[in-house]
């Protein structure tokens, strides 16, 4: 039954019982009287009419929205108004049926002022106290749905942001494979492809296997070996059940980037680079290891605000997509060594509300 059928279910039958279970008692004290049922019924249509009438007004102008105070202020000022309302309309109808019975009755306005009051005041207690608690609980899953469009659109534009000095340091280096080593350029050009294809597709997916972020890896760092040669060198170990682990997309790529930016291209011999990842108690554990010193390194975690984009953007799109339940830190794990961390759970629910789109 939908809720406007409720409603009016509500309305007609409560109205019916509390205005008929009166007439019955007077028709069992006085016998019956047609009159005394005419105005019953006009009661019930009276009643439900005044009431309907302040359905409209709480919602026209969102009184729910308000403060308690302002609102309880309201409910007093309207069940006065309407108690008073029954009362003008039925005190002269009752003084015809109950003429004798009422001129005893040295307060028998009040009276009856205080029990349309009351009988007004449980119904318009009911349907605001309903209609406040169905108003917050709108507003806050709005607020949830509003904070999760925006941390989607921020996480939309984290995960869409590639180096363009790259992508330009790529081509150039294609460039001189394509008279030196045709086939080699021809390979490039793939790994390129296939890098710029998968942050594209970053757009549109929240996160993608594991497996397939090494391999996008494996192609950055094969085209950086055209650029360094002998200079670079890279080792890449997987638990074979981690390759379906979902992380975020492009992140290793970032992170690989960021050590052979600050690590291995400021040495002349170059350096090494290592990507490790494996499980401990149901955590996915992905370092990186390079060499270079941390201090070299703009925008590590000791300093964040001093640069270093894409090392903030690992930050906030595992704070996005995992809340605190994921970690990310880089530190000097030796001397000449730098170890970048990441630490991923299982599917969170945080992160089930972000993949509906």
């Amino acid at each position: 039954m939908s809720k406007r059928k409720i409603y009016w279910t509500l309305q007609i039958v409560g109205w019916t019982v509390l205005i008929m279970y009166e007439f019955v008692l007077y028709t069992l004290e006085y016998g019956f009287d047609r009159t005394n049922l005419y105005s019953s019924i006009a009661n019930i249509l009276l009643g439900i009419t005044l009431t309907h009438i302040y359905r409209l007004v709480i919602r026209r102008w969102n009184w729910s929205t308000l403060p308690l105070p302002r609102l309880a202020l309201r409910v007093v000022v309207s069940v006065l108004f309407l108690g008073l309302i029954m009362t003008v309309v039925n005190l002269p109808l009752d003084r015809k049926i109950l003429e004798e019975n009422l001129m005893n009755q040295p307060f028998v306005f009040w009276n009856y002022y205080a029990g349309w009051c009351k009988n007004l005041l449980a119904w318009i207690l009911s349907y605001t106290v309903y209609h406040y608690v169905e108003q917050n609980r709108l507003t806050d899953f709005e607020k949830i749905m509003l904070k999760t469009s925006m941390r989607e659109a921020e996480a939309k534009v984290l995960r869409s942001q590639l180096n363009p000095h790259f992508t330009f340091n790529a081509l150039n280096s294609i460039r001189a494979l394509v008279y030196e080593d045709p086939s080699r350029a021809q390979i490039s050009i793939t790994q390129l492809s296939n890098i710029l294809r998968n942050s594209l597709l970053a757009d549109r997916r929240k996160t993608v296997d594991l497996q397939e972020e090494l391999k996008t890896v494996v192609d950055y760092l094969e085209l950086e070996k055209v650029r360094y040669e002998e200079r670079l060198q890279y080792t890449i170990e997987s638990n074979p059940q981690a390759v379906y682990w979902q992380v975020p997309p492009m992140m290793l790529q970032t992170l690989v980037e960021n050590g052979i930016k600050h690590g291995v291209s400021k040495l002349m011999g170059g350096g090494f680079l290592e990507v490790k990842s494996d499980i401990e108690d149901d955590i996915l554990i992905i370092q990186i290891r390079n060499t270079g010193t941390l201090n070299s390194i703009p925008g590590n975690l000791e300093n964040m605000d001093s640069g270093g984009v894409g090392l903030k953007n690992t930050a906030e799109r595992l704070s996005i997509l995992y809340g605190k339940d994921a970690s990310f830190r880089i530190f000097q794990e030796k001397e000449g060594v730098v170890c970048s961390e990441v630490r991923i759970p299982t599917l969170s629910d945080q992160m089930q509300l972000l993949q509906v789109d």
